[in-house]
């Protein structure tokens, strides 16, 4: 049982980032150590991209697992409290992803999209990146 008031789970939830999370920070810090350069939240484009390569016709969506239900992780878990609420919100997430990566797709943009579990532990993202990107 959930044990948090609903204003203690409400100051939790209003600290939660939607920009500049520790994986878009570690992701961003590594790209620019290798030399990319790109463009942060292009509001322009479908879902305002986490980083967007202009020039490259590229960009990168950092996920977080629970936001984002990654299927198969265990941070992508739906909660046990208040099911009615939480998987209305999250399935719109997964719809809202779906269907801005297609409008990217079909706007000629190639996509990589990263979850928060890939960047924290696999060692195998930098070589991924550029491989992405060259």
């Amino acid at each position: 049982m959930d044990s948090l008031t609903p204003d203690r789970r409400s100051a939790n939830m209003s600290r939660i980032r939607s920009k500049d999370t520790k994986p878009e920070m570690l992701i961003r810090r590594l790209l620019h150590g290798l030399g990319y350069r790109y463009r942060l939240h292009r509001r322009d484009l479908p879902g305002a991209p986490d980083l967007v390569f202009p020039s490259r016709r590229k960009v990168i969506l950092v996920h977080g697992c629970f936001w984002h239900q990654h299927k198969g992780c265990i941070d992508g878990r739906l909660p046990k409290s208040r099911e009615d609420y939480w998987l209305p919100k999250l399935l719109r997430n997964v719809e809202r992803d779906r269907k801005n990566t297609g409008k990217l797709r079909r706007g000629g943009w190639k996509v990589m999209k990263l979850w928060e579990c890939e960047i924290l532990k696999d060692k195998s993202i930098q070589k991924r990146l550029t491989d992405f990107l060259g």
